[in-house]
């Protein structure tokens, strides 16, 4: 298989609640007018705490200064996983649970820390730049490695880690961070992009709008419910994660489903927010998810980590993880 790594460096920032309205202009321009900017990898996720923004530099431009937004102090770069070549974004989706042995876990082996965003179309690790020499010799062995320049695919070169590489010792990965499965059911669905602008309005509503200050668990709501909702515009290509409710307020025929309408279940990683440096958290749910040969995307935020599994596996997915979780 190939790893590309993309041309993209990218900021990860969080944007506090009430911090929403003072980006609202710059994060429509991003999502709904992109191609009045120059930015190429845009994604806002929206949870209970606060909204999560990852964009390349030229969309970072879009937003103003403020003690509102809190930026991770590193540049990311995006890796992907390509079976077969082709356009990264275009591909069939690898699965996270399908990479988490061949590239999470080695990553984790190395302490290298990572920071996840699966899509409809395409899994991408995020790395800081400053690790890249040992992610790709980390790698070399398993992948065919390739970066984007200028939007042409190229043969990646060693960086020059070679001498004094010392293989790691493999440890058990027992899970840490507590867990937690909210109530409602999510789509992992998608667009075209043609037809965004017949959506915009309901889209802004959705993003911005909906549920604003309301808390989680007033008003007689399911406690247990959150407000999780995803929008990325990467490459031209969009994918869109909502619960099952924020979806029927969409028209027919307009977000792409599966045929068998799947449905997934969530799993919250994390009981304080989780932070940067860590080093394989990510690993400990895939890894026992991809032993168990369970589907899975994987959305890591600025403060918590969340995986998707499908609705009917949710009960074995909770009970094997925290059986790892016991693990000594």
């Amino acid at each position: 298989m190939e790893l590309h790594i993309l041309e993209h460096s990218l900021k990860v920032a969080s944007i506090e609640k009430e911090g929403i309205e003072i980006c609202t202009h710059g994060l429509i321009k991003l999502a709904f007018l992109a191609s009045k900017t120059r930015c190429k990898f845009f994604s806002l996720t929206e949870t209970p705490e606060d909204y999560t923004i990852i964009v390349d530099e030229e969309g970072f431009k879009e937003l103003p200064q403020s003690n509102l937004i809190s930026v991770a102090d590193s540049t990311w770069l995006a890796l992907n996983v390509v079976s077969g070549g082709g356009n990264a974004s275009s591909s069939q989706p690898i699965g996270v649970t399908k990479i988490a042995k061949s590239v999470i876990a080695p990553l984790a082996d190395h302490n290298i820390s990572v920071f996840m965003l699966s899509t409809y179309q395409t899994d991408f690790i995020l790395v800081r730049e400053r690790d890249l020499p040992m992610v790709m010799h980390t790698l070399s062995s398993e992948f065919t490695l390739f970066r984007v320049v200028n939007g042409e695919t190229v043969a990646a070169h060693n960086l020059g880690i070679s001498n004094g590489f010392v293989k790691p010792k493999l440890v058990p990965r027992p899970i840490i961070h507590p867990l937690s499965s909210p109530s409602n059911m999510f789509c992992v669905t998608s667009l075209d992009p043609d037809t965004l602008p017949s959506v915009a309005t309901l889209l802004m509503d959705v993003m911005f709008y909906s549920r604003g200050s309301k808390e989680v668990g007033a008003s007689g709501e399911d406690s247990t419910h959150i407000r999780f909702f995803s929008f990325s515009l990467i490459e031209g290509y969009i994918s869109l994660v909502m619960d099952e409710q924020t979806a029927q307020r969409f028209p027919n025929n307009v977000l792409f489903t599966s045929a068998s309408g799947e449905l997934w279940k969530m799993v919250r990683i994390g009981g304080q927010p989780l932070g940067f440096d860590e080093c394989g958290i990510v690993a400990q749910i895939s890894e026992p998810l991809a032993t168990a040969d369970i589907p899975a995307y994987y959305i890591s935020t600025f403060k918590f980590d969340h995986a998707l599994v499908p609705e009917e596996n949710i009960q074995s997915v909770i009970r094997a993880l925290r059986t790892e979780s016991t693990a000594q």
